[in-house]
């Protein structure tokens, strides 16, 4: 019995190498050979921009270390430690990681025992008997093993396997969006609160200023210098100051929660330093179109889904073919524990199965059409995921290129309107110009002063967002596998 069994098995696994439905290929996208954003130059000193070379040291790893702040070192693996939406993320990871060993299952058979014991006895009484098969009962033991096998002809069960397998790794792409999402947040929230630190400085410099502008009013109003009017200007310019002063403090402590939120603490219990906002962000070469599909996993995963849902064409294709599957059973059956073991007492069954569905009103074909369906949708989010990932890499390298340009003119702006202020100071003070030159002029000053810090904020975020399209550190080979 025991070869019987094990010769249908082998010959049922011989059946096993059809396998119906379409072959996988993935799919073309849209694609440029660069980009038409150039790269930065290197020095980040407006020397101008060139083409990334291939060859050109990307952000890999810990991208954040290029930016050379031993603040935002020291928060970044936070994020992969104790943020709680990543960790939410890693157990849908784990969860469909889970169901490759489970379809991977049915390509092996299921081995299971049933044991009985009982007795039965027949009622003389019941219709249609014969009474003279009466008896006082009959009692039965049995210790049956039951094998239970399907032939995989069409390749239904391998394909499940593989859908299951393109699922996990396409939620480990989703892991890693989720991660490289939570640690573009986190450096823009800390350059946000780095920013408000150099503007709150600005404003309490200013405000110290404004005291002095405001005693000084002051006393010349005392001295029948200035009229009274003079003292109002420099009293409602000082106040609006400190207005502005706190506001930004309010917007910096938001920022500090918001980093502690992300690196899974308590607001209560996480304190940011302050230290103002003082650089220019590094250079950072793009490479080139091609190298996007292989460094971003949003796209990574779009791809995978769509070899999923190939996997599902085939797997409603081979519901239109016949389902073969081999069933044996070997054990012992006695009336007692006595002679249960007897060789007498062994038993055994084993036949393969055939079932086909000859009719179904349509549900088959509709299944099938349906996965069609979902292969079609499934290719054209994989095509509109590559084609948003060049446009975030497009906008963020024009964002850098004008920025650094804005950069400069607002710098010259700056220092224009200080030594506008200082001359109308000097002119209100030898009695030349009214104060109402001279707020004006410092508000001048301030407001171009403010525009360099956020200008200096927005090229931050800029770098921030253009690692982010890139991929940050990521790489397609780092998919695990199945």
């Amino acid at each position: 019995m025991s070869r019987a069994v094990f010769g249908a098995a082998s010959a049922a696994l011989l059946l096993t190498g059809c396998m119906v439905g379409p072959k996988y290929v993935k799919p073309s996208v849209p694609m440029a050979p660069t980009y038409k954003e150039a790269a930065p130059s290197s020095s980040g000193q407006g020397s101008g921009w060139q083409a990334a070379m291939p060859a050109d040291a990307a952000a890999r790893g810990a991208w954040w270390t290029i930016f050379n702040d031993s603040g935002l070192n020291e928060l970044e693996p936070l994020i992969a430690q104790q943020n709680q939406d990543l960790k939410a993320a890693e157990a849908r990871f784990r969860e469909a990681r889970a169901l490759v060993p489970f379809n991977r299952a049915g390509l092996s058979p299921t081995l299971g025992v049933t044991p009985f014991a009982g007795g039965l006895r027949d009622s003389a009484s019941r219709p249609y008997f014969n009474t003279a098969n009466a008896n006082n009962g009959v009692g039965d033991i049995q210790l049956p093993f039951d094998l239970n096998y399907e032939i995989d002809l069409w390749g239904r069960v391998r394909r499940g396997v593989s859908a299951a397998r393109e699922e996990a790794q396409a939620s480990a792409a989703d892991m890693q969006t989720a991660l490289l999402s939570l640690q573009a947040e986190l450096a823009i929230d800390y350059f946000e609160a780095r920013s408000a630190d150099a503007q709150e400085k600005l404003l309490n410099d200013t405000v110290h200023d404004y005291e002095e502008a405001y005693r000084i009013t002051n006393n010349r109003f005392e001295g029948g210098v200035s009229p009274r009017s003079d003292v109002d200007q420099a009293k409602t310019q000082l106040e609006a100051a400190r207005v502005e002063a706190r506001d930004i403090t309010l917007r910096r402590a938001q920022f500090e929660h918001a980093i502690a939120v992300l690196t899974g603490q308590p607001p209560a219990k996480f304190t940011l330093p302050a230290a103002p906002l003082h650089t220019d962000p590094p250079a950072i070469p793009p490479g080139l179109p091609s190298d996007l599909l292989e460094r971003r996993p949003d796209i990574a995963a779009a791809e995978r889904r769509v070899a999923e849902a190939n996997d599902h064409v085939g797997i409603a294709r081979a519901a239109f073919f016949p389902t073969a599957s081999l069933s044996a059973a070997a054990g012992f059956e006695g009336t007692s524990l006595l002679n249960l073991f007897h060789t007498a007492s062994y038993m055994w069954a084993v036949g393969p199965t055939l079932s086909q569905t000859l009719f179904d009103a349509g549900r088959r074909r509709a299944v099938a059409e349906g996965a069609g369906a979902s292969y079609d949708e499934a290719v054209a989010n994989y095509r509109q995921t590559t084609l948003t990932a060049f446009q975030q890499v497009e906008d963020n390298l024009a964002a850098l290129r004008i920025l650094e340009q804005e950069a400069e003119h607002q710098r010259q702006a700056t220092q224009a309107a200080q030594g506008a202020q200082q001359i109308f100071n000097n002119r209100y003070v030898g009695g030349i110009d009214t104060y109402l030159e001279v707020v004006t002029a410092q508000t001048t000053a301030l407001t171009n002063e403010r525009n360099d810090i956020d200008i200096m904020r927005r090229r931050m975020d800029a770098s921030v967002l253009l690692i982010k399209a890139l991929g940050g550190g990521w790489d397609v080979n780092s998919l695990p596998k199945l």
